[in-house]
Formats: C-alpha cells, sequence, structure tokens
C-alpha cells in the first residue's frame, strides 16, 4: 500500500484470504481522486461495493447488470467527483469514449484484480485483459497495481510485460494458508460421499467443484434427495438462474453450491467452511485458487479431493485434441503435477507450497491428511522388479515403448488383440502379476513414476520406459520401499467441526439468525453486517457496551454505529436468561495468519478507547501523540471514530465556527459527507482537514 500510494507500479501475489482487495481498498480512500478496479466478474463487483457501501466507503460499478437510469445515475455520480472507487470489466473499459470518461473523471490510480488473467501462461486465461495495454497507453501516470493469488515466476513476468509497468514493486507473501486442512481419498461414489461429508457439518456452507455440467446437476440433485439445500452453478444456466443461485449461496439461502470451475473468481464469501473437489483439477494452480475460497475469515476450514485415477486419463484426452503442440505439452504437464501431488504420501501442504517455489520448514504441517495419518509403508521390491521386468521385455520385443495401462495388460495376463499382435503374450513377464488387481499394479506404475524408477515421455502418448535410477535397481535388485495407497475407510470422516472455536453456541446461533434478518432487510450478504468470526467473539466475549462491543474483530465506527443497538440488545436479552459461559485462556480463538511479520499491539479498537480515556483525563491531541508515540492524525482519528460512535461528548466550537458549520452543512445537502475536498472549498480553505473530519463526525453522530 505505501509503495502504491507512492505511485509506484506494484505486483501483489498473496494468497487468497490474505487482504488482496484491502491493498486498493484502503489507499482509495486516502488518496484524492478516482480509484478504477479492474474486475473480471459481475458478481464480484457488485459482492464488494456492497461490503464497501456498508462501511461507508462510496464505490460503486458499471457493468450490463445495470438499467439505463442506474448507469446514467452512476456516472452522474462519477462525474460529480461523489465516489472513490469504480469497478469495471475489462470490456466495458475498452468500449468507445470509456477512456475519455475515465480522464474527465479523475482516474488516479487503476487496480488490476485477477492479474493472472492476463497471462497465457497463467490458469485463467483471459483474452479481453491483453487489451489494458492500451489503457496504459492512454492514461501512463497513474500507478497501476497488479493482484492475484496464484502466478509462477513466468505468470508475473508475462503480466508485467502486458501491463506496461515500469520498474514495478514486487511483493510475493508466503502461499500458505494456516487454517485450512487437506485431505485426499479414493472416489466411489462422488454423491454420496459428498452426501456424507456434508451431513456431519450441518451447520457449514461450502463449495463442491466438478468437471461438468452434468456433474453438477447430479450431485446438487443428490443433495437435495438427503436433505440438504443445494443448487447447481455452471454455464448451462441461464444468465439470471445462475446469478440467482449463486446469489442465493451468498445470501446464506442454500449452504452448498455445485459448480464447474466458473464459479466463485473473487466471491468474497468469508464463512465457507468447506471446499470439496468431487472431479481432479486440471492443474495445481486451480486447485490452490479454489481451495482457498474456503476459510477466508481466518477460521479452520477443510479441503476434501475425491480422487479417482480415470479423471487423469479423461484431462489427458481432451488434451490430446489441442492442435496446439506446445500448449498441450505444458497441459499434459500440469496434469501430471496435479496427479503426483493428489497421489503423494508426503506432506501436502509442502507438496503445495513447493509447486510454487517455496519451502516449508517443517517435517510436516500436521494438518493434511498424509501428516495426521500417516500411510503404511511396505517392501515393494519384488513388484517392483516385475514392473520393470516387464517395461524392459516389452521394449526388447517391439523395439518401441508402450503406455503403462498396456504393460500392466501384459503383466496381468490379459489376451488382447492388440497383445498378441505384437507377440506380447509371449514375453515371460505375461501374466506374472495376474493375481494382483489391475488398479494396484497402476498405482505402483505411478508411485514408480514419482520416484523416479520410471520415465514418461512428454508427448500425447505417455510411453514408459526404465530410468537410470530404474536401471539400477533392477539390475542390483535393489530394496524398494513404498507407501500404501490411501484408505478408502477415511474418506468422509470429520475430525474437527471446521471453522469453530470456543464460544457460547447457543447465543451464536440467535445472532447468525439476527444477521440473517438485518441482511435480507438491506439487500445484503450476512457476511456484509458481519462475519462468522466477528459472531463468534461476541457470543464469547458478550459485549454489552459500545466500548466493549468496538473490541470485538471485524467491529469499526460504521459497524457500530449501525448495527451496534442491536447486535447489543440481543445480547442483553441472551444474557437475561442464560448464564454466560466462562472460557479458559487455553481455549482462545485463533487469530487470522498474517502475511508480513509485524510488532505485537493492541488491536485498533483497544487502541483508540486509550486514546480516548487519556482525551478525557485532560490531555490534548498533540500530549496523546507524545505519550504514545503516535502520530497526530492517528489520535485525531481516534477521537472522530469516537465521537462518531457516541463515545465521545466534546465542543464542535474547538474544531470550527458555528458560522462555518452552517456553511458545511449547506455544502453536505449538496456533495454529501463521502468527500471532504468540496466541504474545504466551501469555506475558501479556513479549514484544514482536521477540523473537517471532526465536523464529519460531529455530523455522522448527529444523524445516527
Amino acid at each position: 500500500m505505501e509503495a502504491y500510494l507512492a505511485r509506484e507500479d506494484v505486483v501483489a501475489i498473496l494468497p487468497t484470504g490474505a487482504g488482496k482487495s484491502l491493498c486498493f481498498q484502503l489507499p482509495a480512500v486516502a488518496r484524492e481522486g478516482l480509484t478504477l478496479v479492474i474486475s473480471p466478474l459481475i458478481a464480484l463487483m457488485k459482492d464488494q461495493v456492497d461490503a464497501l457501501t456498508a462501511s461507508g466507503v462510496p464505490a460503486t460499478f458499471l457493468n450490463s447488470s445495470l438499467s439505463s437510469d442506474d448507469n446514467a445515475t452512476r456516472r452522474r455520480g462519477l462525474a460529480e467527483g461523489a465516489y472513490k472507487l469504480l469497478y469495471a470489466a475489462p470490456e466495458r473499459i475498452m468500449s468507445p469514449g470509456f477512456i475519455d470518461d475515465l480522464r474527465r473523471w479523475q482516474v488516479a490510480a487503476m487496480a488490476v484484480d485477477e492479474a493472472h488473467c492476463i497471462s497465457e501462461w497463467g490458469h485463467d486465461f483471459r483474452p479481453e485483459y491483453r487489451q489494458l495495454a492500451t489503457l496504459r497507453a492512454h492514461l501512463p501516470e497513474i500507478p497501476c497495481l497488479a493482484l492475484t493469488a496464484t502466478a509462477t515466476a513466468q505468470v508475473r513476468a508475462d503480466i508485467i510485460r502486458q501491463l506496461q509497468m515500469q520498474q514495478p514493486r514486487v511483493f510475493q507473501a508466503s502461499f500458505n494458508r494456516p487454517n485450512l486442512t487437506y485431505a485426499v481419498v479414493p472416489r466411489k461414489s462422488a454423491g454420496r460421499q459428498v452426501l456424507d461429508y456434508v451431513t456431519v457439518h450441518p451447520d457449514a456452507s461450502g463449495i463442491v467443484y466438478v468437471r461438468s455440467r452434468k456433474n453438477a446437476e447430479t450431485i446438487a440433485t443428490a443433495l437435495r434427495a438427503g436433505g440438504v439445500d443445494a443448487l447447481p452453478y455452471h454455464a448451462g444456466l441461464a444468465r439470471d438462474d445462475r446469478a440467482a443461485n449463486q446469489d442465493a449461496f451468498i445470501r446464506d439461502e442454500v449452504r452448498v453450491i455445485c459448480a464447474t470451475i466458473a464459479f466463485g473468481m473473487g466471491i468474497n464469501k468469508p464463512d465457507v467452511r468447506f471446499v470439496i473437489h468431487a472431479d481432479l483439477p486440471k492443474n495445481i494452480e486451480g486447485y490452490y485458487q479454489e481451495t482457498g475460497r474456503a476459510g477466508r475469515d481466518g477460521l479452520h476450514a477443510e479441503c476434501l479431493l475425491l480422487l479417482s485415477h480415470g479423471d487423469v486419463v479423461q484431462n489427458l484426452r481432451f488434451v490430446n485434441e489441442v492442435t496446439d503442440e506446445h500448449a498441450a505439452a505444458v497441459a499434459r504437464r500440469q496434469i501430471q503435477e496435479m496427479a503426483d501431488f493428489a497421489e503423494t504420501s508426503e506432506c501436502r501442504r509442502a507438496a503445495l507450497l513447493g509447486y510454487f517455489g517455496e519451502t516449508w520448514p517443517e517435517d510436516g504441517c500436521g494438518a493434511c491428511d498424509n501428516c495426521l495419518s500417516p500411510r503404511e509403508t511396505w517392501d515393494a521390491t519384488t513388484e517392483t522388479q516385475k514392473l520393470l521386468s516387464c517395461i524392459y521385455r516389452v521394449r526388447q520385443k517391439s523395439g518401441f515403448d508402450m503406455g503403462l495401462k498396456h504393460v500392466v495388460e501384459v503383466i496381468a495376463g490379459a489376451k488382447t488383440e492388440k497383445i498378441r499382435k505384437l507377440g506380447h503374450d509371449e514375453l515371460s513377464t505375461h501374466g506374472i502379476g495376474a493375481d494382483t488387481a489391475r488398479e494396484t499394479w497402476m498405482a505402483l506404475g505411478r508411485q514408480l513414476i514419482r520416484a523416479g524408477y520410471i520415465n514418461v515421455s512428454p508427448d500425447a502418448y505417455q510411453t514408459v520406459s526404465i530410468s537410470a535410477v530404474g536401471a539400477e535397481a533392477l539390475k542390483n535388485r535393489s530394496p524398494v520401499v513404498l507407501t500404501r495407497p490411501v484408505a478408502v475407510a477415511t474418506s468422509t470422516e470429520s475430525r474437527s467441526r471446521a471453522g469453530e472455536f470456543a464460544c457460547d453456541e447457543g447465543l451464536f446461533s440467535e445472532l447468525r439468525v439476527l444477521r440473517k434478518a438485518l441482511a435480507d432487510s438491506a439487500g445484503v450478504p450476512p457476511y456484509v453486517v458481519f462475519g462468522d468470526n466477528s459472531l463468534r467473539h461476541m457470543a464469547r466475549a458478550y459485549p454489552t457496551t459500545g466500548s466493549e462491543f468496538l473490541r470485538i474483530p471485524g467491529v469499526g465506527a460504521k459497524k457500530l454505529a449501525t448495527y451496534g443497538d442491536v447486535f447489543i440488545q440481543a445480547i442483553q436479552t441472551w444474557l437475561s436468561a442464560h448464564e454466560p459461559m466462562p472460557f479458559e485462556v487455553s481455549e482462545a480463538p485463533p487469530t487470522r495468519a498474517t502475511v508480513v511479520t509485524a510488532p505485537k499491539s493492541t488491536t485498533p479498537g483497544e487502541s483508540a478507547l486509550e486514546t480516548v480515556a487519556l482525551f478525557v483525563g485532560g490531555m490534548t491531541p498533540e500530549d496523546i501523540a507524545r505519550t504514545r508515540s503516535l502520530k497526530d492524525t492517528t489520535v485525531h482519528q481516534h477521537l472522530c471514530a469516537a465521537i462518531a460512535a457516541g463515545e465521545l461528548e466534546s465542543d464542535p466550537r474547538a474544531w470550527y465556527s458555528a458560522e462555518d458549520e452552517a456553511i458545511l452543512r449547506e455544502a453536505v445537502a449538496e456533495h454529501g459527507l463521502g468527500r471532504l475536498a468540496p466541504l474545504r472549498d466551501a469555506v475558501e480553505g479556513r479549514l484544514d482537514y482536521t477540523n473537517l473530519h471532526y465536523f464529519r463526525a460531529f455530523e455522522q453522530r448527529r444523524r445516527g
């Protein structure tokens, strides 16, 4: 944010849920002028604008969902400087005359969300993003912030090149999501397994990702038949139906959405407690981004992948239809990397971070299936000798390599036409593994590929050959120790109730009902009122005064003023009929993972209250700043927030005269309270921005 405010071009690669949106929203509030946010999805724009508006930030969007009257009203507001942020899609930005409009609206900065969409090397390339280079050419003087959760070094370089960034500052945080657990289990019956999982998480909201429209419909139907509110989301639905289903999920009217990968980019629903992949993703970047939609509130969430090796074959079949051989080779490599991740016996967190070039410093993470339930190892020397010998004999007989599936057919003793035609039924290795299931041999082969004993050709044929390591092991009968495949028995058992920490569950349920009613009344998703994290802290701390409520994570002056009274009343009503529950220090709720290391400090609410106490005790703002080693502006922010929330009585005449107050109120009637520059012009510069902040605080309190 500091680099962006200093007008530098910036690339920020931060994990999902780490606060990417805040990196352009807060600077937009701090700087003069309008910040343009380029966003790929209509739902994302509305989602973020609703949240910003609820927090008192003037923001808007322009897209095809608006009526002509709404569009005209918003454009007038932009011309009058009524907004701090404007969200728009690349197609809208490049429409005729729009860049001229941006100049007229005094755009001061731009932010490109989901910036990996601009790169052909990314997992979600969108050609329309390429046009943004033209925008940079027309507005070269404004700083650009590019944000993404998933970018390899190659994608990052492409983002910088395509956006014509000038010596950008690059910030890359850890890709670790410490509140997520990862598990992979064999898929037997996806609908049944998903229903079993959802049933043991009766209050949890989640996303089920599938490959096809048919699977989305099938699993949604299976869940509804099992008594679970669920809806499908895929490109085959009419746009209005798709939007309605997504809205129902965001507003907690259904708790499970069964979706293709078209769903979820940038959706800021913080209380998704699980993400299930019922089909194998095509690449690790997509898997990381999709699992990252769970637990954005920092609370525990679970990621479950149902694995069938048939998915690998299916994905490769699609790739084989691609005519661009380079693109096909990249896709095949990505599919194999995803399959390797799914079948690994190592720590999944370490494997996931390793893909993005990051080293996990511990022996294990303690939060994936392989670390929580390490798999049994076994002596696979004999079986390895058989499989490597069969690969060798097939090559010796035919003069060329074959695929793993063909080798397994030979070792299992099959007599297909292809085997007979090639004379592979005459090999000494034909049938030497007939007493073992073919899938077991396939799993062994895939393990040996990952272990480096077998090589796979990079072309569409995926033929196998013995590596130098494999040849040495075959020659010397070197011992080979492998891990057993994951057992089906662990398929959907839940080790914990996702997203919970100790609190008064009865009060938490009451507060959720209240939140839903308030959200429906305001026409916004429930999390725009408060997230689960805030409600759980309320149901743990039982705040009954404004100052106590301000200490709850997610509560600021605006939320206190808007919702404080009604939630405090609900908590007081609960306490009149129930004893508060005691909580031990050891049961303290988890803290949200931070992206960068910072010194320990009190929370903003506590710091503001300490400032107010010193001010009430007779200290001036300047004295408080010196005593607490704070900036003067920080102290004034604390005092203004307390005045606006009704927590501090003060005399407005200390900051402006009655005459100026009358002039300012006339200006507010015309321009609103969103921007202070028009108010300063109204009093002809007699008041500085500090005085105007106090005026706005008193006005906010007066208006309730």
